[in-house]
């Protein structure tokens, strides 16, 4: 199995549990934004005066969570579980609010839900980053600080590595981008998205999908894996090009 994250992490460990040979193969490099983070440091001096702090990334996590242990009565969200439990690890305590489907505009319909007034919020995202949640929320009423807390860069694949795999996993469109632009549409036999924008990045890009994860998390991401190995191996052949 090929993961393309930037570390193997919670993805390759949990793959190992089930009997997969994990091939590492980073399509992207998380690395500070262009102003070398100096608009994220100084907006995480002024968390007193937010209410919220959300992440949309465990990398946008790790970037601020640390910073709200200072600001005790800061409510956090976060996009996803695993983004909750990196914030969780780095501001050490709960995450107030995480979506039950793991997405941006499902994250801003319960925010909406739940907020009774105005909130101040700072969403820390990446440059990439849509502004899905950010005019969701500003529609209701909201004052949203938005901050590029990371930048996503392209990492050149090991072509050999590449080779070897039966089934690759995409967790963000950038790196469903980052293959495309390295190996045009030639994939292993089961290519997974985690979810529908991560999915819309591959095919725009020619790449054929044998599945999306329902549940738009590495958990779900993993359950539609072993359903889709389940369907390649019983038919007993490949359903896509291999590298060439």
């Amino acid at each position: 199995m090929l993961v393309t994250r930037e570390h193997p992490g919670e993805l390759a460990a949990e793959l190992i549990k089930r009997g997969a040979t994990v091939i590492h193969v980073p399509l992207i490099a998380v690395v500070d934004p262009v102003d070398a983070g100096h608009a994220l440091r100084d907006m995480l001096t002024r968390l007193a005066e937010f209410d919220w702090l959300v992440a949309t990334s465990p990398a946008g996590a790790e970037r601020v969570g640390a910073a709200a242990r200072l600001v005790p009565k800061l409510r956090l969200a976060a996009v996803g579980t695993a983004t909750a439990r990196v914030m969780e690890h780095e501001s050490g305590r709960p995450v107030d609010l995480v979506p039950a489907v793991q997405r941006a505009d499902a994250l801003a319909a319960e925010f909406v839900a739940r907020a009774s007034s105005p909130q101040r919020v700072l969403l820390a995202m990446a440059d990439i980053a849509p502004p899905t949640l950010a005019d969701a929320l500003r529609r209701d009423g909201h004052h949203v600080t938005t901050v590029t807390a990371y930048r996503t860069v392209p990492q050149q694949p090991d072509h050999d590595d590449a080779r070897e795999a039966d089934a690759v996993l995409f967790a963000s469109g950038s790196a469903a981008e980052s293959w495309c632009r390295a190996f045009g549409a030639n994939a292993p036999p089961i290519v997974i998205a985690i979810g529908p924008s991560t999915a819309a990045v591959a095919e725009r890009f020619g790449l054929k999908l044998a599945a999306v994860a329902t549940d738009h998390s590495l958990d779900g991401l993993i359950a539609e894996l072993e359903r889709a190995w389940t369907r390649f191996d019983s038919s007993g052949q490949d359903r896509q090009p291999r590298l060439k």
